[in-house]
């Protein structure tokens, strides 16, 4: 072959670029963002690309979305490492690193079935992060640890 293979996606306008997702976890980003593929907006998902730090990483570029708080947290929760680049006008406006906070409200639900976070009672699922690579999520009112997997299960 010779020449150098790079992979190419179109540049965005306006919108979000989340770099550095762990490879294999691009499709749970979309899927916790809501994303389908319905909406009508443009998005490119590169899934499996050469990262030099990371040696595998997923990206996914969104057309004319910039992120809410909640949903950045929600990604932080998959994707620890996660860079959210703002587009404006085809060249990065913003730049963030997601970053896991120490306790998490209203994200995600108990794996626990009994614990009084699913029942009727006036109160939010509040956990607190025992790590978050790889990602362990702790109940603060039942105590049952929480893995990644259970947590994209709810998306």
């Amino acid at each position: 072959m010779g020449e150098k293979e790079e992979l190419r996606i179109r540049k965005i306008a306006e919108g979000t670029v989340i770099d550095h997702i762990p490879a294999g976890y691009a499709l749970a980003v979309l899927r916790i963002l809501g994303i389908t593929g319905r909406e009508g907006t443009e998005v490119s998902v590169a899934m499996n690309v050469p990262s030099s730090k990371f040696g595998r990483k997923d990206i996914v570029k969104i057309e004319r979305k910039e992120l809410r708080p909640q949903e950045v947290d929600k990604i932080a929760l998959i994707a620890p490492r996660a860079t959210i680049n703002i587009i404006k006008g085809f060249a990065v406006h913003g730049k963030q690193r997601v970053k896991l906070p120490q306790s998490i409200v209203n994200v995600a639900r108990c794996a626990n079935p009994s614990c009084i976070s699913n029942s009727r009672e006036p109160i939010q699922p509040t956990f607190r992060v025992k790590s978050d690579e790889p990602l362990l999520l702790e109940c603060r009112y039942c105590h049952r640890v929480m893995e990644k997997e259970d947590v994209i299960k709810q998306f």
